[in-house]
């Protein structure tokens, strides 16, 4: 994680006091007003930030400075293992991190590559089940929803599904429950409560016949219908060359990113992946190497 401190000039120019952040810490209770007190006065003396004066007096860590300041600037993030999210989700826990910065410059591309105007959904696939399209389909819906876009992740692998895991819900209902009639879509979506702009479709009770379900009309009117609710729709799928399951969502969707594994996957296996969704009709976007 960048340092703080060495990210802020010492320049007297530097208003003393920085009322918000020590009012969201107070309120937080990583603070007291005692605290604050002490901090500002540490602040007039040495023409210090809050936050850097702060870290001197040893009151706070530098994870609390970050927590604050994403709440002050309205960017959603948490702290360390909490709300029931995974550690997983760098971008939730860790957005100043160079992953955090690799998913956001990944985010910056696919913005200007592929989404906006009536281009809504994206499809995320892998070769094999170590090569973490889940997990990139997961931190980049949290991206997503930080950029202030209404973010709706599909967990369409049927098959063994992990975005339940990862956000900790439960999967009893969810796409294949929507597939199969027995509820609607709007039934089966969960609203991520530490990210306003974040929503889930968690896939659901694993069935006996996901490429059926997938088949139907219903997914294809499904995606229609969140089009229209969502500025942007992720649909994580099982890995592209284990069965004709990823390559019916492309389809749907018309649009992929391939993830592959540095020293796993092969050159060909990429390339083979490419051909089912060109023969399709949908566009491979990019790789991204994990």
């Amino acid at each position: 994680m960048n340092s703080i401190v060495e990210n802020i000039p010492d320049t007297p120019s530097i208003p003393p006091v920085d009322s918000n952040i020590g009012k969201l810490l107070i309120a937080a209770g990583k603070l007291t007003e005692q605290d604050v007190e002490r901090i500002t006065q540490e602040q007039r003396e040495h023409h210090l930030r809050f936050g850097e004066t702060a870290l001197r007096l040893g009151l706070l860590k530098e994870e609390d400075i970050l927590r604050a300041l994403a709440r002050q600037f309205e960017y959603s993030c948490l702290p360390i293992a909490s709300e029931g999210l995974s550690s997983e989700l760098v971008a939730a826990y860790q957005p100043n991190s160079n992953q955090g910065e690799a998913l956001r410059a990944l985010r910056s591309q696919l913005m200007l590559r592929w989404f906006g105007g009536h281009r809504k959904a994206l499809a995320l696939t892998s070769t094999q089940h170590e090569d973490g399209s889940s997990r990139l389909a997961a931190n980049l819906a949290i991206e997503f929803s930080q950029l202030g876009e209404r973010t709706l992740l599909i967990d369409a692998n049927l098959r063994n599904p992990s975005q339940h895991l990862l956000f900790g819900l439960d999967n009893q209902l969810g796409l294949s429950s929507v597939l199969a009639g027995r509820i609607q879509y709007s039934e089966a979506i969960t609203r991520i409560k530490s990210f306003a702009n974040l929503s889930i479709l968690c896939a659901g009770a694993v069935p006996p016949n996901p490429q059926e379900l997938l088949s139907r009309a219903g997914f294809v009117q499904m995606l229609e219908t969140v089009g229209q609710q969502y500025d942007i729709v992720l649909c994580d799928t099982s890995p592209a060359l284990d069965n004709a399951d990823a390559q019916i969502v492309v389809a749907r969707v018309g649009c992929c990113v391939l993830v592959v594994r540095r020293h796993q996957t092969r050159m060909a296996q990429a390339l083979r992946i490419k051909e089912q969704f060109s023969a399709t009709g949908a566009e491979l976007l990019g790789v991204v190497m994990n």
